[in-house]
């Protein structure tokens, strides 16, 4: 059994490989930057995580794992369903962060690097998207059910809205000097979402309906 301090260890170590592939995607990447990154010697980096491909996809993995964990925090501190979704795109989503390697979903920046071609990569990112889609739609099946959305609403149509919309601002956001605007197109997206549970009230416009 490990003890703790190497599963914290490796842990670290795992963040550290995240934050670097996030940044820089898995070609330009090399075996020498993790070693830099990881603080690790290759014999090492073998031994705890397999090969670049491996060590990707455990990334893939951990990055989809906090986005989750971020996205319950959030909802679990918030006042409602909708408000809880619109706080989490609003100000914990990637898209909305200043404190992170690159202002884009890292799900969606690797689809983008079209340099990735192996077909475990190519597999276990599309499951993760799949299960990203399937979470929102999730949020608003939750939100219908509690009287938040309106019953004529279709949940699967606005997660995949929410994933498009959300993708298509983080690729504006790698642009030079576009951060700022991309946060508060987040920021506008998510104030959308709150008014999907006003779209019945005189006067409002849903974002779709």
């Amino acid at each position: 059994m490990a003890s703790r301090s190497n599963t914290h260890d490796r842990d670290a170590a795992l963040n550290r490989a995240l934050a670097l592939f996030w940044k820089q995607g898995f070609h330009a990447t090399s075996l020498k930057d993790l070693e830099a990154a990881l603080g690790m010697h290759p014999g090492s980096i073998y031994a705890a995580f397999g090969n670049k491909e491996s060590l990707f996809r455990m990334a893939l993995d951990r990055y989809a794992t906090q986005m989750a964990a971020e996205q319950a925090r959030i909802a679990d501190e918030a006042p409602g369903i909708l408000e809880g979704l619109a706080r989490f795109i609003g100000g914990g989503h990637p898209v909305a962060r200043g404190d992170l390697p690159v202002p884009a979903c890292f799900l969606a920046k690797t689809t983008l690097d079209t340099g990735v071609d192996q077909p475990e990569i190519r597999a276990a990112l599309h499951d993760l998207l799949d299960r990203s889609e399937a979470a929102f739609a999730d949020r608003f099946r939750a939100a219908q059910a509690a009287g938040e959305l309106s019953p004529d609403a279709d949940p699967d149509r606005l997660a995949r809205r929410l994933q498009v919309e959300l993708t298509g601002i983080g690729f504006y956001a790698l642009r030079p000097n576009r951060r700022g605007a991309a946060r508060q197109m987040a920021v506008d997206l998510a104030d959308d979402i709150r008014r999907l549970g006003d779209a019945g009230r005189p006067g409002t416009t849903a974002w779709l309906a």
